[in-house]
């Protein structure tokens, strides 16, 4: 059983999920054509030190940076490189996990670098709708199941691909954690969800089929016919009526 997270412990959960999604948001105001994706990692590990915080993928596993930035047919889990610059038309992951007074939040968005083409903009605005089709399902005594039911019939609507090798997680003291978060699933069916729980909706779109590889560095995954895919990430905790999500910024 996954661990729960008190009404005690939860303003420090808090804490963490607003450092990650500022940090993101830092970073979104930087993106144009002409930055690499090395930059990227610079400026969360600037923007993450700024704020107290430590970026918790950095060394996870072995994993060299400090932040996954993955670009058009990257799925997930892109590792920055001085060598990838972004161009006009691209589009751009960029997952940020922040570690602060011992929580993590983890949250992530695609960007269009410079303007969209029109197959573009469905796959990015179908990954968003997914993430909050998946979100408004959540609440105490619902299945995972329902999540990934809830993010396959937008895919389904769209007619995009949903990614299945690669899913959600729990969070909260460590980065990842129970239970694993499938974005594909049948409604009543999977683990039952209960108030407190934590953990992570990642849903990954494709423009083509759903089906992945990794790369010889152990850690990108690359969608196998080539075509682009688009995520959207936040980090959830179960309540009585619903779910609060800890990585949206308040709107001003």
């Amino acid at each position: 059983m996954p661990p729960r997270v008190t009404e005690r412990e939860l303003p420090h959960f808090r804490l963490a999920g607003s450092c990650a999604a500022a940090t993101l948001a830092a970073v979104a105001s930087k993106l144009r054509a002409g930055v690499t994706t090395a930059d990227i990692d610079g400026w969360v590990r600037e923007d993450t030190a700024a704020r107290g915080a430590r970026p918790s993928q950095l060394g996870y596993q072995g994993f060299p940076a400090a932040v996954c930035t993955s670009r058009n047919e990257v799925v997930c889990h892109g590792i920055p490189s001085a060598a990838v610059t972004l161009a006009d038309g691209d589009i751009i992951n960029v997952d940020v996990t922040s570690e602060l007074g011992g929580w993590h939040g983890d949250t992530s968005a695609t960007f269009f670098i410079g303007t969209p083409s029109p197959e573009t903009r469905h796959v990015v605005e179908a990954a968003r709708r997914a993430l909050e089709a998946g979100i408004s399902v959540v609440r105490h005594g619902a299945h995972l199941g329902d999540i990934g039911a809830a993010i396959e019939a937008v895919a389904r609507a769209t007619g995009c691909g949903v990614v299945q090798e690669w899913g959600g997680h729990g969070i909260g003291r460590r980065m990842h954690l129970p239970p694993h978060v499938a974005h594909v699933g049948r409604r009543g069916t999977g683990l039952k969800l209960k108030q407190g729980m934590a953990f992570t909706i990642e849903p990954m779109l494709t423009l083509g089929a759903p089906h992945t590889r990794v790369l010889e560095d152990g850690w990108t995954v690359v969608t196998c016919d080539g075509r682009w895919s688009a995520q959207f990430e936040h980090t959830v905790v179960v309540t009585s009526t619903g779910c609060e999500v800890l990585t949206r910024l308040p709107t001003p």
